[in-house]
């Protein structure tokens, strides 16, 4: 079922998620994060990826879908190899016109469970990488908005 996104201003995107328990069902959650994120992507032509506090389920749980395969994190955590960064143009669909510039890492390695409960490793470079900790901020109640660069770093897409 698609959802209703939470928006910037929304203080419930500030919240910190819990964990999920290997008891839980996530076919449900999964399948609205999935049909949430298909209709942001028919509606603005973006979106990769879509954490589940920006549903309003504040569990550790993000749902990507790249080239029309569907990868489910569970309970991850971020680690960084190196501290290499790169600026970049984040935005998000919680304030889908608007760009925030950000400083990321380049890379990021991301320990996970699937939805099957099989612990999963990987790492992720560039706009992958970018696109991981953005979604991983989300669990932690952080908005890109946040982590601006300084106050000159904010753009409203129609300007580009």
């Amino acid at each position: 079922m698609i959802k209703k996104i939470l928006l910037l201003g929304n203080p419930d995107l500030y919240k910190i998620s819990e964990a999920v328990s290997s008891t839980e069902d996530l076919s449900g959650i999964i399948c609205d994060m999935h049909d949430t994120l298909i209709n942001f992507k028919q509606t603005y032509h973006a979106g990769r990826a879509i954490a589940a506090p920006q549903i309003g389920m504040f569990k550790r749980i993000i749902y990507m879908y790249i080239n029309n395969e569907p990868t489910i994190i569970v309970n991850p955590v971020l680690d960084f190899p190196d501290d290499e960064t790169m600026e970049v143009l984040d935005d998000c669909m919680s304030f889908p016109n608007l760009l925030v510039k950000v400083l990321r890492h380049k890379r990021c390695l991301l320990r996970y469970t699937d939805q099957n409960w099989e612990k999963q490793e990987v790492v992720f470079e560039d706009e992958l990488s970018e696109l991981i900790q953005h979604e991983y901020d989300h669990l932690d109640g952080i908005l890109a908005t946040m982590r601006a660069k300084d106050n000159k770093s904010f753009i409203v897409k129609e300007n580009l």
